[in-house]
């Protein structure tokens, strides 16, 4: 599976099918984490002791259909979530599941499909990674951001330094103790309280 950044992904699959579990488990290849239940009730159980990026779901099951598992998941978890239903009821599952972002297929499906839908949900969690990692270094910047912002006014008014000064000061003192300026603002809030 080329592209996926060697994130690494863990994925439950949910099936009473050996069969089904082979299929979806050939379009696996390269994960590290691959967990197989039997059943809604194990996979409730998972999804509350683990975090998956992928859940697929193979419907019905022993005790229940499926449709309330994947529901259920879309609104506790992170994980993107396959649901391979009967194609009877395609339409009808397809209505109850898609503004959860639940993708679904039916079976039997063409070959290929399974394996096409497995890459564009590790697609998407790919992008949901970058993103969230992405969104933390800008958080880290803004929290480093305000620090030193803090130090400097507490320079400007203790010190009577003017602003120029007090960002000079803190770079200089963080280029000279090989620190960060946020670690150099820390240490000047603490001095001063």
């Amino acid at each position: 599976m080329t592209g996926h950044d060697n994130i690494n992904h863990s994925i439950l699959i949910v099936s009473a099918s050996e069969q089904f579990d082979a299929i979806v488990k050939r379009s696996l290849t390269g994960f590290t984490t691959i967990n197989v239940v039997k059943s809604g009730a194990l996979a409730r159980r998972n999804v509350l002791e683990k975090d998956y990026n992928l859940i697929v779901i193979n419907s019905p099951m022993p005790d229940e259909t499926g449709i309330d598992l994947a529901l259920d998941i879309s609104e506790k978890s992170r994980a993107s979530i396959l649901l391979v239903t009967p194609k009877d009821i395609y339409d009808e599952v397809l209505e109850k599941v898609t503004d959860y972002g639940i993708l679904v297929l039916f079976k039997p499906f063409p070959k290929g499909r399974a394996d096409q839908a497995v890459r564009y949900l590790v697609a998407v969690q790919d992008k949901m990674y970058r993103l969230e990692k992405k969104n933390l270094a800008l958080e880290e910047k803004m929290e480093e951001l305000r620090t030193v912002s803090r130090a400097k006014l507490l320079l400007v008014e203790r010190k009577h330094m003017t602003e120029d000064e007090a960002h000079r000061y803190i770079g200089k003192n963080a280029m000279d103790n090989g620190v960060s300026r946020k670690r150099i603002a820390e240490m000047i809030l603490e001095d001063e309280s």
